[in-house]
């Protein structure tokens, strides 16, 4: 587990006692000393879940963009391209 230096916010939360119920008794399972530890790890873990499925389909969104703009974007070569293949050219005349 990760050691939490800085520990300044505090989050409160109500819940039903049925929530709270079954709560604690999934953190009496886990193992989890204690029931913020337990809250805190589960919650992270799922955050960082979204989080990371977030990122990946903004990443995916981005490349597919990024291909179809090579694929069937502006066909006309950038000065770059030009410049080296007249070097090239040059160089097999």
């Amino acid at each position: 587990m990760e050691a939490q230096l800085n520990k300044d916010e505090r989050i409160e939360l109500r819940v039903s006692s049925t929530d709270k119920r079954i709560f604690k008794k999934a953190q009496k399972l886990s193992g989890d000393k204690s029931f913020s530890s337990f809250i805190i790890r589960v919650v992270k873990q799922q955050a960082e879940e979204i989080v990371a499925k977030n990122d990946r389909i903004i990443a995916t969104e981005k490349d597919r963009k990024v291909f179809f703009d090579a694929v069937f974007g502006n066909p006309k070569p950038n000065q770059n391209l030009v410049e080296a293949a007249k070097r090239y050219k040059s160089k097999k005349a």
